[in-house]
């Protein structure tokens, strides 16, 4: 009677184990101008595809580990500073109102970021989202400089506001544009440079380049109806508070002095 069989076959030599459980790795190289993050997508829709069974749990090792990690906390890390921008201008203002029209113009600098991305057929990476990041100390100078002459022509000259503002563009597009042009032109190379590591530098360049050109067109024209927008706001509630002061005071007491 056989009580025992036996079998030929190949099985590895090491069985690896991830938190007590059987694990193997997989390592994969990218092609020549195909970035990491196109890498990622592409093996999670493979891996949906395929329908792997619920038991198997897969998971990125090493850079591309490292990757997803960096995109999980850029959301914040912008938010973070955005608010420190606006405290910093806040405190130079000392204004609520006017620290809010000049990060007016970080939306246009990320629209034309995101537009040249796609243009060209990049991804948003790290690279890209450290260049969205010196975008929003780059591309607020522009509003700065029309917004701080507007101020100090209505303090010092007594100015109106529509006037202020309108003599502030007319004097500052100048200067506007010499720093753009430079940011610009500094840009460039990294968006057309070639050689070791060109890969790496072109996302910076792109989206450095698409936000200063987007935001330079649509910042000259949307700070000055901003401004004069939160303007007639700030007058409207500074009105509405005085009113309401003036309905807690109690009126005069008459006094009438009769005469026998």
């Amino acid at each position: 009677m056989q009580l025992l069989a036996l079998r030929k076959k190949t099985t590895s030599l090491v069985i690896n184990h991830l938190e007590q459980f059987p694990a193997t790795t997989v390592s994969f190289n990218l092609r020549p101008g195909v970035a990491l993050g196109e890498a990622v997508d592409v093996i999670d829709r493979v891996q949906r595809e395929i329908g792997m069974p619920a038991s198997i749990d897969t998971e990125f090792q090493g850079a591309a580990l490292a990757f997803r990690a960096s995109l999980s906390n850029q959301l914040f890390l912008i938010l973070a500073a955005i608010v420190t921008m606006y405290i910093v201008l806040g405190v130079l203002y000392e204004s609520f109102i006017h620290p809010v029209t000049i990060l007016s113009t970080l939306p246009s600098a990320g629209i034309g970021a995101l537009l040249a991305l796609i243009v060209s057929g990049g991804d948003l990476g790290i690279i890209g989202i450290i260049g969205i990041i010196l975008l929003i100390g780059i591309v607020k100078k522009n509003a700065i400089m029309m917004i701080d002459f507007a101020l100090d022509a209505e303090r010092n000259e007594g100015k109106l506001p529509r006037e202020a503002i309108y003599q502030a563009c007319l004097l500052r597009l100048r200067p506007i544009l010499m720093t753009t042009m430079a940011a610009l032109l500094g840009a460039l190379p990294l968006m057309l440079g070639t050689g070791v590591g060109a890969e790496l530098r072109h996302p910076l360049g792109i989206t450095m380049v698409g936000g200063l050109l987007v935001s330079q067109v649509l910042t000259l024209f949307t700070t000055p109806v901003i401004y004069l927008a939160f303007d007639r706001a700030a007058r409207r509630f500074q009105k509405r508070k005085l009113s309401r002061v003036a309905a807690t005071i109690p009126p005069p007491i008459q006094s009438q002095n009769r005469t026998k």
